[in-house]
């Protein structure tokens, strides 16, 4: 019985991780930036997608209460040298991230997605756009 529940519990960590995956922005992003895509959809929307039960995003709605989106790849607030202190030093339950799990050109390509108008990341500009100015004004 243990031995199903353990098996039960993996492939359900699986699933998630695979459906975060595909909630990663479906739409194109620039041809500049489709390997910081490509290692954000790998590394990153496991935890990180928009989707509010994955314990990144989990983690970032209660820290910052709706005054930034918790879904990293709705953010414009984020910085290189932010980024890869995180993923370098991890937080809380976030794990660090070795340079042979995700290399410094990866994580280069990472930020350059993380960092650039959400318009070349794929996302819908115009509804985050407000949403964030939203956010910093609090009106």
């Amino acid at each position: 019985m243990r031995l199903f529940l353990i098996a039960a519990g993996v492939a359900a960590l699986a699933f998630g991780a695979a459906q975060a995956q595909e909630n990663a922005r479906t739409g194109d992003a620039a041809p500049e930036l489709a390997e910081g895509k490509a290692v954000y959809a790998r590394w990153c929307a496991p935890c990180h997608a928009n989707v509010p039960s994955l314990a990144g995003t989990r983690s970032l709605q209660a820290k910052y209460e709706g005054r930034l989106p918790a879904a990293l790849e709705d953010r414009t607030d984020l910085t290189p040298a932010l980024l890869g202190y995180f993923v370098r030093n991890g937080v809380a339950w976030m794990p660090p991230f070795r340079p042979t799990e995700i290399s410094d050109a990866q994580l280069a390509q990472l930020s350059a997605y993380l960092t650039a108008p959400l318009a070349d990341r794929g996302a819908h500009a115009p509804l985050l756009a407000q949403e964030m100015a939203h956010a910093r004004t609090g009106q």
